[in-house]
């Protein structure tokens, strides 16, 4: 399905999705990067990872909710884990570290960090023009 205007599906990217999600060097690092996911993934694999994100949540990508010892809670992205350690990228894009000895509580989340986009957060037409610009992601212009 060719539907969808790519320049405006751009700059709906830059102005909702670039401050997790990285493209070409630009961008966030909570979320994937998509500089080539239009050579990835197919339209409708996109469609439902936007529209129902906890789907499909890749390995990188487990949301995780901790408790330090301090009783902070931290909510963030797995990064890493062993029988003693977990390392953890918080909501604030910052690795941390953490003995497991010293948390309260540490549970494994299914809901992902990605906001559901629904029909009345993003429209169909945005959809499409969003879709669009992502299918033009082939890492042709990476760095």
């Amino acid at each position: 399905n060719a539907a969808g205007d790519s320049l405006r599906g751009q700059q709906l990217f830059a102005s909702n999705c670039s401050s997790c999600h990285r493209v070409n060097g630009e961008g966030g690092s909570l979320g994937p990067d998509l500089s080539t996911i239009g050579g990835i993934r197919d339209r409708g694999t996109l469609a439902t990872s936007i529209r129902s994100p906890s789907a499909l949540i890749g390995s990188n990508y487990r949301p995780v909710t901790l408790i330090d010892g301090s009783g902070q809670r931290i909510i963030g992205l797995k990064k890493s884990e062993d029988a003693f350690s977990i390392q953890v990228m918080d909501s604030d894009q910052r690795l941390r570290a953490f003995n497991k000895q010293d948390l309260q509580q540490l549970t494994e989340e299914s809901v992902s960090l990605m906001p559901e986009w629904g029909p009345e957060e993003l429209s169909d037409r945005d959809l499409d023009d969003l879709l669009r610009y992502l299918g033009t992601l082939r890492g042709a212009n990476s760095n």
